[in-house]
């Protein structure tokens, strides 16, 4: 299968369902450009009007094994027909126990599992464990991070003030240290100590603004998503968990897009050779299903029957669309998302020294973030010109902090696939 436009976009079809859109849905919904899905197959979405996309986004990183997988469908399909949901909050059932223990097991033990719908709610509840069991009032995250949108959730959010204008007063007592970004250093840094300044600036914060005694956890993304697939430098991880232990502070890896697979391996901590003491999945766990996970220390467990529930969280049917995909994972897409991933990150390197307003390319497995512009200037207009340009050219990408592109396909791209979207993209470089 190719890319294929038919019709000027949005088609009929599309501008309709559109329009019609405008009379009764939320104005906060987001459209980034005029896209209609009607069916998918594997990493090809077909609009309502027929026109054909190569899928380079996977629906914000969800869509772990494409679409119609036949495997994610017999699953689906098999438990639905056993039953969809019992509260899994107040009745055991054995598909989502067994992914706990799974899940358990790909940690080597000594985890529990709460289960919930989205990466949000992960995020709420590791709010409430880690306050609960700490008896600690503050939390902190990186500027540039995305933890949600719920208030608890967006009180650590930092990515875009406009997310959270005009919903003040968020949760008290969340503090935010710069982001050790290397190709836009904070605090004045070169790429090369931005590290080293980070890491200076929070133990100033511990000094002068919250005793560290007081701080129950440091939230972190890995590879920070919505702030524009941000690597920090090699080897900081490792040291901001050393500083972190030194005063009895708990590590929250919110791992909602960069796990299940997306960087090569499971969890994108393992590069790191670093171990949180939580963790928190969504996003691809369950192949498009809603469906959270937040795995925790055993001995973080204090909080008593009762103390945290959910209605939907932990379905059945989400949780048989989980066992499916990490069947898959384990047979081979992680790895495919490595050498794919690695294919890409070479060639579109390649382009950076062909294209010179691509600033920085960067990214592991595939989450990959194209920034345009340069450490001094930001270039969103130029970006967004890309998205607009490749969606045009049959190709589906997403921004992603002030001035990337994000590339992140279903884990079942092939290389000849991944080659179908570099030529759109070099085509679009080209107009630009």
């Amino acid at each position: 299968m190719k890319p294929a436009i038919r019709t000027p976009l949005p088609g009929p079809k599309a501008k309709e369902l559109l329009e019609r859109g405008e009379k009764v849905l939320s104005p906060s919904y987001v459209r980034p450009y005029p896209f209609v899905p009607a069916r998918g197959q594997g990493v090809f979405l077909e609009d309502v009007d027929g026109n054909v996309f190569l899928d380079f986004m996977a629906g914000i990183a969800v869509n772990t094994t494409g679409y119609a997988h036949p495997k994610v469908v017999e699953a689906v399909r098999a438990q639905a027909e056993r039953f969809a949901h019992i509260c899994f909050s107040d009745f055991t059932h054995e598909p989502t126990l067994s992914l706990a223990e799974r899940l358990v097991g790909r940690l080597g033990g000594g985890y529990r599992v709460y289960f919930g719908n989205s990466g949000t709610e992960g995020i709420e509840a590791a709010i409430k464990l880690v306050r609960h069991h700490t008896g600690r009032p503050y939390l902190l995250a990186f500027t540039g991070a995305f933890h949600g949108r719920s208030l608890g959730a967006l009180s650590l959010t930092a990515s875009k003030s406009a997310y959270r204008k005009g919903f003040s007063p968020l949760l008290p007592g969340v503090l935010h240290v710069p982001f050790p970004n290397p190709f836009r250093p904070p605090l004045g840094a070169s790429p090369e100590d931005v590290g080293d300044a980070v890491l200076d600036y929070l133990e100033h914060l511990f000094r002068t603004v919250v005793p560290p005694e007081e701080v129950a956890a440091f939230f972190l993304e890995p590879i920070q998503g919505e702030g524009g697939y941000l690597l920090p430098p090699p080897g900081f991880i490792p040291r901001l968990k050393a500083l972190l232990e030194r005063h009895g502070i708990l590590l929250v890896a919110d791992e909602v897009q960069t796990g299940a697979g997306r960087t090569g391996r499971f969890l994108a901590l393992e590069h790191e050779g670093v171990e949180a003491d939580v963790y928190v999945l969504a996003k691809g766990l369950a192949s498009g299903y809603p469906l959270s996970a937040l795995l925790f220390r055993e001995e973080l467990g204090s909080w008593r029957p009762g103390a945290h529930g959910t209605t939907f969280g932990g379905q059945a049917v989400a949780a048989a669309a989980a066992h499916a995909t990490l069947d898959l994972l384990e047979g081979g897409l992680m790895e495919n998302a490595a050498r794919v991933g690695a294919f890409l990150l070479k060639e579109l390197k390649a382009m950076q020294a062909r294209f010179p307003f691509l600033g920085d390319v960067r990214g592991r497995g595939l989450m990959i973030g194209l920034d345009f512009g340069s450490p001094e200037e930001e270039r969103p207009d130029l970006r967004d010109k890309a998205a607009q340009l490749a969606f045009q050219k049959g190709l589906l990408l997403l921004p992603a902090g002030p001035s990337a592109l994000r590339i992140a396909p279903p884990l079942i791209l092939s290389q000849e696939e991944a080659a179908t979207g570099l030529a759109i993209l070099e085509e679009v470089f080209r107009s630009l």
